[in-house]
């Protein structure tokens, strides 16, 4: 290739620029060159910028001028900038420095491949991209600041609920004691105060919004349905809601249900990446063996697919239009509350202790299934009644006894 013709910059020393043609635009431009000595006396001769042809010498869209390019050379002798070879040999230090940093970005990757199944993986996703991301992300654990979890708590609180806030701020505590557990820097230095959040609210539905429900479920016109009254029912829903009666599964639960999950010999279903982090089985009822029996199997393996056959991650529309129907609670939700519905019918029938629902609930202390224990109590009240009527039965009949 032959060489290109230097042309001098008229009125600055050492700066010289080449025609060529931009690759990107097709334009001819300048390429602009200065030549110097570094402090040490060193002559260094490198390109300082390029800039269109067809241009007043103020600067335009960030382009190079013979000016800067004089700037940047009267900088680079004096010291106040590095050459740009040296510059690059910097730059490639510094970031090859920083990939060795732990930062949370690299903790977070690092934190993922140790735990492919980790529980609640979508939440924690969704939680570090949107909110710690940003804020932490190139920061090592030790270079955090309360004052920066403070800002991060304040600024989260002031749109989103007490749960979310927490579950974010657990993250983070839970990444920093993964960097220390793991030997790999040092974690926060301070302790994570974590927000108050009352999160036992038991949703339940009473006889007369339980037959409402069904009623819906199976079709049926109600009462005071409007004559023109929609009474169709999305099967995808409504066999959701049955399965969530029956066995109390969680919304994620019932999505990741697969053909393969279900043993009908032995009446067991095998729920995969529970809350509690790991596989677990529950009984299958009869009621759920129909539903599930009752479904189009088709290639998905999932038995509520989504698009595509893949794994169905929402049906919120066609739950909604059930739950106005029914005219259930506005603040019911409709597979979160049925669990809860689940397990207060079964915790208030006195057939079923704690221990046995605890196992049904998939719940991994029995602290979280303590919520139902009122329920258990009312039962037992009954049951002490239940001899006091016997004694005062027998009383009267021994009182109407002596009459004779």
């Amino acid at each position: 290739m032959p060489t290109m013709k230097r042309i001098k910059a008229k009125g600055y020393k050492g700066v010289y620029y080449i025609l060529g043609t931009s690759p990107a635009t097709g334009k001819q431009e300048r390429i602009y060159y200065i030549r110097y000595r570094d402090p040490s006396g060193k002559l260094i001769e490198e390109k300082a910028g390029r800039a269109t042809v067809k241009r007043t010498d103020a600067k335009q869209g960030g382009e190079m001028t013979a000016l800067e390019a004089s700037k940047i050379r009267a900088d680079r002798m004096r010291g106040r900038e590095l050459p740009n070879r040296d510059r690059r040999e910097a730059e490639g230090a510094a970031k090859a420095a920083d990939e060795e940093r732990w930062t949370f970005n690299r903790l977070w990757k690092e934190y993922k491949a140790a735990r492919p199944g980790m529980k609640r993986s979508a939440t924690d996703e969704s939680n570090f991209m949107n909110y710690l991301s940003i804020p932490f992300g190139n920061k090592e654990p030790r270079e955090v600041a309360p004052l920066d979890v403070d800002r991060l708590r304040l600024s989260l609180s002031k749109n989103k609920m007490p749960g979310t806030v927490k579950n974010v701020l657990e993250l983070l505590r839970r990444l920093s004691n993964f960097s220390a557990n793991k030997q790999l820097c040092a974690p926060l230095p301070f302790r994570v105060s974590m927000p108050r959040v009352n999160n036992l609210k038991t949703e339940d539905l009473n006889a007369e919004q339980m037959a409402r429900l069904l009623a819906v479920l199976r079709g049926e016109r109600l009462d005071d349905d409007p004559p023109d009254a929609d009474t169709t029912v999305d099967p995808d829903a409504r066999d959701v809601v049955y399965l969530a009666l029956y066995t109390g599964m969680r919304r994620g639960e019932i999505f990741r249900l697969k053909w393969d999950d279900i043993d009908s010999r032995r009446g067991f279903i095998t729920l995969k990446e529970t809350k509690g982090g790991t596989d677990t089985t529950i009984p299958l009822s009869e009621a759920a063996r129909e539903v599930i029996e009752g479904r189009i199997r088709t290639d998905s393996p999932y038995i509520f697919p989504g698009r595509y056959g893949g794994e169905r991650t929402d049906i919120k529309k066609a739950l909604q239009k059930i739950r106005i129907r029914a005219i259930l609670p506005q603040g019911f939700r409709p597979l979160h509350g049925l669990r809860h519905v689940y397990a207060s019918h079964l915790a208030s029938s006195g057939e079923v202790d704690l221990y046995t629902l605890q196992r049904l609930l998939t719940h991994k202390s029995p602290m979280m299934t303590q919520r139902y224990a009122h329920l258990t109590d009312a039962v037992l009240k009954r049951g002490a009644n239940v001899m006091s009527r016997i004694v005062q039965e027998a009383e009267g009949k021994k009182v109407a006894g002596k009459k004779h």
